[in-house]
């Protein structure tokens, strides 16, 4: 695998004409009138061409079907991110990074530039992706050393990387790290119900308290009894959202 600690946005010939292709492709299929209301739905800086995401996933699936190094890869992945010119850009980032082609590139070296993805992108849409998918099979496939970074992510500057942590393990099932899960949830809770301390300032936004639900939520289809337990526990610092999302099927 390539060094990752320095980007290179010089690309090789092989890379630039793959990102070419893919910005020409998504200009045929632009829909101008759907353009704008993805736009004003996702309050993005960046317009959209109005390609749907179900159409944006058959592209790659073709489009990402071909020969790379590990380095041509992630060129064309960081190309793809910092000079995208339509958010549709960014989806096809990470679809490049998540594409079946490319599986045995993943390694655990990686999640520092996913770190830096997770922050430049600052939205959910491609927070949620990253962190749900990439962070994730990294953190299955190497926990002891990913576990560690998502604890010390829990306690970032940045609100978008405290999310991460906390979605990082989603879909995990019975590999579910429930001690790491529980301190970067802990340490963004702020007593945001009222009755207690503040213990952190990010426990009080929306994307933090609706990401300890979506975690919790979800690992209560694998250990239910688990998360029951663990909202009466900490019932008096989670949020009423985070509750409601926690044991909506529990």
């Amino acid at each position: 695998m390539p060094k990752h600690d320095v980007l290179d946005l010089t690309p090789d010939d092989q890379v630039a004409s793959l990102v070419d292709d893919v910005r020409v492709r998504l200009a045929e299929l632009a829909d101008p009138v759907r353009a704008p209301a993805m736009q004003k739905y996702m309050k993005s800086a960046l317009p959209y061409r109005g390609v749907s995401m179900p159409v944006c996933r058959r592209l790659w699936r073709t489009a990402f079907d071909v020969d790379l190094t590990p380095t041509q890869w992630w060129s064309a992945i960081e190309l793809l991110w910092h000079e995208a010119e339509f958010r549709e850009e960014l989806y096809a980032a990470i679809g490049l990074a998540r594409h079946r082609r490319f599986v045995d590139y993943q390694d655990p070296g990686l999640l520092e530039e996913y770190r830096q993805l997770i922050a430049t992108g600052a939205w959910w849409d491609v927070v949620d992706e990253i962190s749900t998918h990439l962070v994730r099979d990294l953190m299955l496939s190497a926990p002891q050393a990913i576990g560690p970074q998502l604890r010390a992510w829990s306690t970032s500057d940045d609100m978008w990387v405290r999310r991460a942590s906390i979605i990082g393990q989603t879909g995990a099932g019975d590999q579910m790290d429930i001690e790491l899960l529980s301190a970067c949830i802990e340490n963004n809770l702020d007593g945001s119900a009222g009755r207690g301390p503040a213990q952190s300032t990010y426990g009080k936004e929306f994307f933090i308290r609706k990401a300890i639900g979506w975690a919790l939520r979800d690992y209560a289809y694998t250990d239910a009894p688990w998360v029951r337990e663990y909202v009466e526990r900490h019932r008096s610092q989670l949020s009423g959202l985070s509750i409601r999302e926690a044991t909506k099927h529990v």
